[in-house]
């Protein structure tokens, strides 16, 4: 169920049987060469849909503007500061939580929005789990199986494959692998904590960050999100009851 297909009178009724909402966030940002510029937000609100169908949850729209100033230098990208993210999120979340839903679960697909959220979780009168889809130990072994070091950091080709599953496949003939990125790198930018977007595209000039998006392919993509929402829905429903 989609909130935004319902009537106020439906949503009444649901709230007599489950005070347990979806919401998923992500981010408007590219993807390397070959990854969609909605990635983060199609991942996670396809997650979102595919695991409300399966325990009879309830979604809310997107937040699919996020905190993405790293990947201004390149054309697509739409970032907001982050107050202004966790100002939009506090009122959704305040506004969900006046309604009557108390048990408020996030399903993020950027990692720059994980901090703004943390903070915001504290301020609202529900209980809230934050949760990014790439968390669970299914998602996770496919991941290292088909990619290893390769997922990358950024236009991974997990994510890609799930895009390319759920909307389009965009390839290049010869895609060659992105620079090797070191442990410590990951470590230290985990959470997209990148530099000035001139200085991130000089390291990184066709938008992927340690990511061999080429390895992506929609069966992966459909399998993925397959496991994802399985155990987004299992989580979900242990969290709710």
């Amino acid at each position: 169920m989609k909130l935004e297909n319902m009537t106020w009178s439906e949503v009444e009724a649901y709230l007599e049987e489950s005070r347990g909402i979806i919401l998923p966030t992500g981010s408007i940002e590219q993807h390397g060469p070959i990854g969609l510029i909605g990635t983060d937000a199609i991942c996670a609100r396809e997650i979102a849909w595919a695991a409300a169908a399966q325990c009879g949850a309830l979604t809310a729209p997107e937040l699919a503007y996020g905190p993405a100033p790293f990947n201004m230098g390149f054309p697509g990208t739409v970032s907001l500061s982050t107050p202004v993210y966790a100002a939009m999120a506090r009122e959704v979340l305040q506004s969900l939580a006046q309604h009557g839903f108390d048990r408020i679960y996030i399903l993020n697909g950027h990692g720059a929005n994980l901090a703004p959220l943390r903070q915001v979780a504290e301020s609202i009168n529900a209980d809230i789990m934050l949760r990014s889809w790439w968390d669970f130990d299914g998602v996770n072994a496919l991941r290292k199986s088909w990619y290893g070091d390769w997922e990358g950091m950024h236009a991974t080709p997990s994510e890609v494959s799930i895009t390319q599953h759920t909307h389009r496949e965009v390839t290049i003939e010869g895609l060659a692998p992105p620079q090797k990125l070191s442990a410590a790198f990951m470590q230290a930018h985990a959470g997209d904590r990148h530099g000035p977007p001139d200085q991130h595209r000089r390291a990184f000039p066709d938008g992927r960050v340690g990511s061999h998006s080429a390895l992506a392919r929609p069966d992966h993509g459909k399998h993925l999100l397959h496991i994802a929402a399985q155990e987004v829905a299992a989580d979900y429903l242990a969290f709710v009851t």
